[in-house]
């Protein structure tokens, strides 16, 4: 195979301009439309759907057996469940967000009408000098709240800025890529192979290729919450691949610098002929990967079938560490990841 080096530079680039855009699920409306722009500046038709995922045509001839690639752009994140007598918030979590992780995060505070307003997400009473049960107190959304970067003292204070219940929160990314191939930041789950669908979509127009099937990319809003991927199937598909992160932990053989193909999680074995035809793609690439089962893990293609959509299905991703925390990948699992699904949709028999 070429060398993919230009490929998983853009990558990497979008992956980090897209990353910096607040998403938390079900406030997706800024990250898609910057996602569907990309595609379409690579020269490809891409909606948006009326739920607000994507859905992009990457080309292909035979449209009675198409193929179709899903990530999701939503992330973890909060909604405002609260506004205290002090001014401060409580938090309901949007997802898997973990308070154990993310306290001391930095957060914006969307308001339906008035801005955003930054704020720090602290355990309640958060003074080690003044707490003598901090180590011991549980982290938990009503032990921890969001301290407003406002002059606020009560509840009427805050609602004074906007504030409502209701409103989202959003935490801060922390997006670093350092110089030996590492990118560290919240929410490459799974906006890292948002990027690398877009790579694969550079990939295609450069390099001037048809795929033999048709062949469509959906970036879906609402994995995070289980329903993202259960509609808009293009016609004509007969099989759909979840392009998400690979796990990487104890028990486990994926690191981040591979693929990890998933032979099964918690909904099930992936499709026999799908997870098979995968390991012969990644041998035939040369593509570093890992076969693994993840015990607590759900995926957007699941969420297709139990939609009732007719597929074959499979779930792929370049090793995360750290999932649903302060996750970390590499560029060697990218392009590993890349590798992969050029040998298996565009060049499989």
């Amino acid at each position: 195979m070429k060398d993919l080096t230009r490929y998983t530079d853009y990558i990497m680039s979008s992956t980090e301009a897209v990353l910096n855009i607040d998403s938390p699920t079900g406030y997706t409306e800024d990250a898609a439309a910057w996602v569907r722009a990309e595609f379409e500046k690579l020269g490809f038709e891409a909606k948006t759907t009326n739920k607000g995922g994507v859905i992009v045509f990457l080309g292909g001839e035979d449209r009675e057996n198409g193929l179709l690639l899903e990530a999701h752009v939503d992330t973890l994140g909060g909604m405002v469940a609260e506004i205290k007598s002090s001014g401060r918030l409580r938090l309901t979590n949007l997802g898997g967000m973990n308070p154990n992780n993310a306290e001391t995060e930095n957060v914006r505070v969307v308001t339906k009408f008035n801005g955003v307003y930054e704020g720090t997400f602290q355990l309640c009473n958060a003074s080690i000098h003044v707490n003598g049960e901090y180590n011991d107190t549980k982290r938990g959304w009503d032990t921890c709240e969001v301290v407003l970067d406002e002059d606020v003292k009560s509840r009427e204070d805050a609602e004074k800025l906007g504030i409502a219940v209701g409103d989202f929160v959003c935490f801060e990314p922390n997006v670093r890529i350092t110089k030996t191939g590492y990118i560290k930041s919240r929410f490459l789950d799974d906006k890292l192979s948002v990027g690398i669908l877009l790579g694969l979509a550079k990939y295609i127009r450069r390099e001037g290729i048809v795929p033999k099937r048709a062949l469509y990319a959906h970036i879906t809003v609402y994995e995070e919450v289980g329903h993202g991927g259960s509609g808009n199937v293009p016609a004509g598909c007969t099989e759909a691949i979840s392009v998400d992160m690979g796990c990487v932990g104890e028990g486990l053989q994926c690191t981040e610098r591979q693929v990890s193909i998933c032979a099964k999680d918690s909904g099930g074995p992936y499709s026999y002929p799908v997870v098979k035809g995968l390991i012969e793609a990644a041998k035939r690439s040369g593509a570093d990967y890992a076969v693994d089962i993840y015990p607590h893990y759900g995926s957007d293609v699941e969420a297709t079938l139990d939609a009732g959509h007719d597929l074959r299905h499979g779930l792929i991703g370049a090793g995360v560490y750290a999932s649903h925390g302060y996750e970390r990948s590499h560029r060697d699992g990218a392009e590993n990841t890349l590798k992969l699904l050029i040998a298996y949709a565009l060049e499989r028999e």
